[in-house]
Formats: structure tokens, C-alpha cells, sequence
């Protein structure tokens, strides 16, 4: 019954999202598969969520830092869906309208996952919100990278700390990863749960290999789904 919320918009681009814990490598793949497709001559655009706009980005400052507290977890779900709703007008659909490809480090998948499994808001609810506010457009392919819980974790916390420590002005983005390992797993579990009432849509990549390894992986899918041949050299 799920399935019946996911229809992905004709058109001529592709919309691909990578979703998973924070620190399981997904930016650093999400560049790597967008120098590939670019070296095979596509038009590649690379995002994120929560930002992607000015007022995203100013979103997601307020839903990131770990100064701001006393969000509640329906106020945390109304501002991701601020800046998606945004971000898809302004970013996402302008580029598939004109036949790029567009990858975005998370979508709603990562909404249902942290705000309808990790604050226990159900995913009724994000479902529901993506459907009037997202006018029901879903990716063409998500990549969920599967990784360990407490690793992932860590990894995380250290580099936003780093980010934060490196005198660069920005503030630190250490807000969720705060949060128990029981919020984690529970966040870990509903992305399995959304793979599993959406194999069609998400496919899920061991990402405990060497980056290179999982890279590898993810290109291979990207390029059987969407029928993509290498340029030649």
C-alpha cells in the first residue's frame, strides 16, 4: 500500500539521492559518482539537504548547530520540509527540466528516518507532508549506504568537530549526533524498513569497504539502471 505514494515525475533528467547515517562516506560518494558521469559528458548538478538554497542553507544552520535547542520534533520536521519544498523549485526540478542529472546528499527518506523513526514521529506523517508540500515527487534512484551504527557515528562527531575546531567561521553541525545510539539505530532501522517497501527505488550499498571499493559498486548500479555506457578513452 505504501508503493502507491511513489511515482517518480516523467522527464529528462535523473534524480538520484544518497541517503544513510551521517559519517558512512555519502558526500564523499556523491562526489565521486558525480565526477564519473561527468567525465561520460553528462550534465551533473550536486546538492544537499537540508540547504541547497540560501534559505536552506539558513535552515539548515538552525536545524544543524548543536547551540540551537528546544526544537520540538514537529518544529525539526516542519523546517526540513521548509527547505526541501524550496530546494525542489528552486534547485532539483529546474535541473531535471533540462536533462541534468541531479544528485542531493539526503531527501525525505532521511526525514522519515530521523524525525519519523529517531523522534518517533511515524512516517504517516513525513509521507504526508511530501505528498502536498513535494507535490509527490520522489527520486529516480537512492543509494542507501549501509554502514555500522556506532562507527558511523563517531566518524561524525569527529569530523564536525574538526569542522568546527578549524578557525573557518562555520558553525559546528554536531546537533544530532548528540543523540543516544538507541535514536541512532532507530534511525538505521527505518531506512531499511523504507529499502524494503521501496526495492524498486532504493538500493542499498555496503559502504565498510575502502571508498574506492563502494564506488565501484554505486557506479555500477547508477550505470545498469540508467542504461549508461563509460565514454570511451
Amino acid at each position: 500500500m505504501a508503493n502507491c505514494y511513489h511515482h517518480p515525475v516523467s522527464r529528462r533528467g535523473k534524480f538520484i539521492t544518497f541517503e544513510g547515517l551521517d559519517g558512512c562516506g555519502k558526500s564523499t560518494q556523491l562526489e565521486k559518482l558525480a565526477a564519473a558521469l561527468r567525465a561520460d559528458g553528462l550534465e551533473v548538478v550536486v546538492t544537499r539537504e537540508p540547504g541547497g538554497t540560501a534559505s536552506g542553507e539558513r535552515i539548515r544552520q538552525i536545524l544543524l548547530d548543536s547551540a540551537t535547542t528546544g526544537l520540538s520534533p514537529l518544529t525539526e520536521m516542519a523546517l526540513m520540509f521548509a527547505s526541501r519544498t524550496q530546494h525542489l523549485r528552486e534547485v532539483i526540478l529546474p535541473g531535471l527540466h533540462v536533462g541534468k542529472y541531479v544528485l542531493c546528499d539526503r531527501f525525505t527518506d532521511s526525514t522519515e528516518a530521523y524525525q519519523g523513526g529517531g523522534r518517533k514521529l511515524g512516517s504517516q506523517a513525513v509521507l504526508d507532508l511530501h505528498r502536498i508540500l513535494c507535490e509527490n515527487v520522489w527520486p529516480d534512484l537512492t543509494i542507501l549506504m549501509e554502514s555500522d551504527v556506532s562507527a558511523s557515528v563517531q566518524r561524525a562527531r569527529r569530523r564536525n568537530q574538526l569542522k568546527a575546531n578549524d578557525g573557518s567561521g562555520e558553525s559546528d553541525e554536531n546537533r544530532f549526533e548528540q543523540e543516544s545510539r538507541a535514536f541512532f539505530t532507530r534511525v538505521h532501522d527505518t531506512f531499511h524498513v523504507i529499502a524494503q517497501r521501496e526495492p524498486g527505488r532504493v538500493v542499498v550499498v555496503n559502504a565498510r569497504g575502502t571508498p574506492e571499493e563502494t564506488h565501484g559498486r554505486i557506479l555500477e548500479i547508477v550505470r545498469t539502471r540508467f542504461k549508461l555506457a563509460a565514454k570511451s578513452a
